[in-house]
């Protein structure tokens, strides 16, 4: 009898198949729920940290400009806006250490206590596409307006700069050049690292794979983290770059601002 008493028990303690659907019905809606805003918050949580990446660049560049009378980075380098290119001058400032001695194998580099790299954003799934480096230099802190005004377009200035000539003559500009230091970018991401749709981010120029020249359809769409002239960062829709009159520059480009340093990115 006892025996029957403790099955009879067992039998109550136990969950019945509706039960147990129901409880897997409703873990399902949570994790509907919940996962979503779990990936937002890392994805948040990422961009605050290419964030900061960019206002410590911001800073090294700061410094650097106070060094040097007020003069932007400039080393007569006409792919200076390349990252692997742009980070040597500001290097001293920057307080990170390298890891790899090759300038060909990409030069990774990391904090000075191996936490961080200041030169890769979090979410850049195309970093080692672009030398180890996240960001890009604006040409026009170290070209003449001119010569920006002479390119007529992306492909132009990658030729220009390959075979350097009357328009790519690298020269020193200065912090007074800067006409809308607040709406003139730069540094920014090479790509639309954040909120973008697709399984991939566009490129500054277009797609994250070969040709880089030629601006996608969805150029505009996702956004980026950005550092203006005054030194201030933060994260900016794509959308809301100025969009080139010429459609081969349909691209959110601070390379070839209109103007130049005399120029706007952002309105």
């Amino acid at each position: 009898m006892a025996d029957l008493v403790l099955e009879a028990d067992r039998w109550k303690r136990a969950f019945t198949l509706i039960e147990l659907l129901i409880v897997i019905a409703i873990i399902s809606i949570l994790s509907a729920i919940l996962f979503p805003v779990f990936a937002k918050a890392r994805s948040s949580a990422r961009r605050t940290a290419c964030l900061s990446n960019v206002k410590q660049i911001g800073t090294a560049i700061g410094m650097y400009t106070s060094d040097y009378d007020g003069a932007f980075p400039n080393t007569g380098d006409p792919y200076l806006w390349v990252g692997k290119r742009f980070r040597w001058p500001i290097m001293p400032y920057l307080g990170v250490a390298k890891v790899s001695a090759s300038e060909s194998s990409g030069d990774k580099f990391k904090s000075a206590n191996g936490a961080s790299n200041l030169l890769i954003c979090p979410e850049d799934v195309a970093a080692n596409s672009f030398d180890y480096t996240s960001y890009a230099y604006s040409t026009a802190f170290y070209e003449s307006d001119e010569s920006l005004a002479a390119i007529a377009s992306i492909q132009n200035l990658i030729q220009a700069f390959s075979r350097p000539g009357s328009l790519a003559m690298p020269v020193s500009r200065t912090d007074t050049d800067v006409v809308f230091p607040s709406q003139k970018v730069m540094i920014t991401e090479w790509t639309n690292n954040h909120d973008y749709s697709g399984s991939k981010p566009i490129g500054m120029w277009g797609s994250i794979v070969a040709p880089f020249d030629t601006p996608g359809k969805d150029s505009y769409s996702g956004g980026r983290v950005v550092l203006f002239a005054d030194l201030h960062a933060k994260f900016v829709k794509a959308s809301m770059f100025v969009k080139k009159t010429n459609p081969k520059l349909n691209a959110p480009d601070p390379n070839l601002t209109s103007g130049g340093l005399g120029g706007i990115d952002i309105p």
